[in-house]
């Protein structure tokens, strides 16, 4: 299973819900299984807003704006470090 690295299209995004980190490394099948990854595990505004009160749709969402979020191939990341 390949390696993808996601990250926001605009660095100064404030939707990105990993604040001194550019990117974030996961495992998946392909590149739409690796953002569903994310938006599963990141919500950010899981219940919407008062105006939107659908979930997962809320302003900090990804989820209906897939350009704000690249998706690429990428080798795979180092152990961390204890």
């Amino acid at each position: 299973m390949p390696w993808f690295s996601l990250r926001p299209r605009d660095p100064a995004d404030p939707r990105w819900p990993l604040p001194g980190e550019p990117d974030l490394v996961l495992k998946a099948a392909d590149a739409d299984e690796a953002r569903a990854k994310f938006l599963q595990a990141y919500p950010s505004e899981p219940y919407g807003t008062p105006a939107v009160p659908v979930p997962d749709a809320g302003a900090g969402s990804f989820r209906n704006d897939p350009d704000a979020m690249l998706v690429s191939e990428t080798a795979e990341p180092p152990a961390p470090k204890d």
